[in-house]
């Protein structure tokens, strides 16, 4: 449902296939992800979907039950796509981490 529905779930599906896309293709080049290494991809990956998935969530439920505008459920929907953002930024710095220096090697 989220994929067919949410925008930004569907962005992080295209980075998740992105991602595995780069991954696996450095094995060919000769540039192999170690267990640890695809181990803390999944794991942000993850995070990145249930950040979003519970964003999603929190959002759809403020509106159903306060349709008007209220300061306080504002603040609430603001703090959820927060700490989706801050779940988009360890993911982004955590594929740059890994797979940055392992991309540069090829070249």
């Amino acid at each position: 449902m989220l994929l067919k529905t949410e925008r930004n779930f569907k962005m992080i599906a295209a980075c998740f296939v992105l991602t595995l896309i780069v991954g696996f293709s450095l094995s060919f080049l000769g540039q192999h992800l170690n267990r640890f290494e695809w181990a803390i991809i999944w794991g942000s990956i993850g995070l990145m979907f249930v950040s979003e998935a519970l964003n999603t969530a929190l959002e759809k439920t403020i509106d159903t039950l306060h349709p008007g505008q209220h300061p306080g459920m504002g603040q609430a929907k603001d703090m959820a796509a927060a700490a989706t953002m801050v779940a988009s930024i360890t993911a982004l710095v955590v594929g740059a981490y890994i797979l940055l220096p392992k991309i540069i090697a090829v070249f």
